[in-house]
């Protein structure tokens, strides 16, 4: 064989070699490609890629192309994705363990919120087992940030002004709601656009950052900041069995990169929230802050879903007093970090 086609198919060789010891695992999301969430995947995503020099990428399937929000755990565990986000108030039995960062117990900080729940998926066993049982992994958290609420054709400006709207909620931020005497739409925060121009919900639960992600604010005329609590329960899961068949070495790097999400996607929030809450006040919304007495009902509202919490938890074999103890020390753990040190992007 001649010398240059020796050499060409050796060349062709170790091209194949590189490109069969690269993984590509896909990746699901409900969301679209834009907004604060959709950096953080992007982020995650990059990271992996880095710490594993290029052994493991993901190939992310946007705006639920293999699977929508309320399909996402059992896609996952069944192998659709090898990995994606779930979101846990879609999931209130199976994913009831790590619907402890939704409780309303007083915890509005991002990243504090997210450092506390990452430190205890990891270190819980019974956690750990409860996902092993479904077939899921936990990679890393994000959070919502503070649960506020967009309006069409209706102002929140105390407690008394919720009854009677029809209004999507989020968890137990929306079972309060109820209570306050609103009547909840069962909906996905992705069709919350098209109920609140259609006139099928007056008001929508959500989140600053997802105002323009979502684009809002051509349909909502009033948002109120209840500065009540966040959503902290979504996050990135894997597919088990595919998680189990990796190297030790790939292993590490998803544990890595999931670890690193919440200082940067705190970065992201720190600066998103404000600019949407700016941008609606440019364009004309207004722009409510609830008072300390108004949110203070909320707040007691919301505690009888706590106890509810601790009962499902219980049913399910976990000791719900012991994790919600466990969670509250870690929230004051990064609370005193926060204040001592600063937040890890301004050190």
């Amino acid at each position: 064989m001649p010398k240059f086609l020796t050499s060409a198919a050796l060349a062709l060789a170790l091209t194949a070699g590189a490109a069969t010891a690269q993984t590509t695992l896909f990746f699901g999301e409900a969301g679209p490609n834009r907004g604060s969430r959709a950096d953080a995947i992007n982020y995650f995503a990059d990271q992996v890629e880095e710490i594993s020099e290029g052994d493991l990428s993901f190939d992310i399937q946007w705006g639920g192309a293999l699977f929508k929000a309320g399909a996402a755990r059992q896609g996952i565990a069944d192998g659709v994705a090898d990995a994606g986000t779930i979101i846990a108030v879609y999931f209130p039995q199976e994913m009831a363990a790590y619907g402890i960062a939704d409780l309303p117990i007083q915890n509005p900080d991002p990243w504090v919120g997210m450092k506390a729940t990452d430190e205890l998926m990891r270190s819980s066993d019974q956690i750990q087992q409860n996902l092993a049982d479904q077939n899921l992994v936990y990679i890393g958290t994000f959070t919502t940030s503070a649960v506020h609420i967009g309006c069409k054709g209706a102002t929140i400006n105390s407690v008394d002004d919720i009854e009677g709207l029809k209004v999507r909620g989020v968890g137990a931020y929306g079972n309060a709601f109820a209570d306050q005497g609103a009547n909840l739409v069962s909906m996905s925060i992705y069709d919350a656009y098209q109920g609140l121009d259609s006139g099928l919900i007056d008001c929508s639960q959500g989140y600053s950052y997802v105002v323009p992600a979502l684009q809002w604010q051509e349909v909502i005329d009033s948002y109120t900041l209840l500065n009540w609590g966040q959503v902290g329960a979504l996050g990135v899961f894997m597919n088990k069995d595919m998680f189990d068949s990796l190297s030790a070495d790939q292993q590490d790097a998803l544990m890595e990169a999931g670890r690193r999400i919440p200082d940067e996607l705190g970065r992201i929030l720190s600066t998103d929230n404000d600019a949407a809450v700016q941008m609606m006040r440019d364009q004309g919304i207004e722009v409510i802050e609830l008072p300390e007495e108004e949110r203070q009902k909320l707040v007691e509202a919301g505690s009888t879903y706590v106890d509810s919490w601790k009962e499902t938890v219980g049913g399910m074999g976990m000791d719900g007093d012991a994790m919600l103890t466990e969670y509250r020390s870690l929230i004051d753990k990064y609370t005193e970090e926060r204040d001592a040190q600063g937040y890890p992007w301004e050190r």
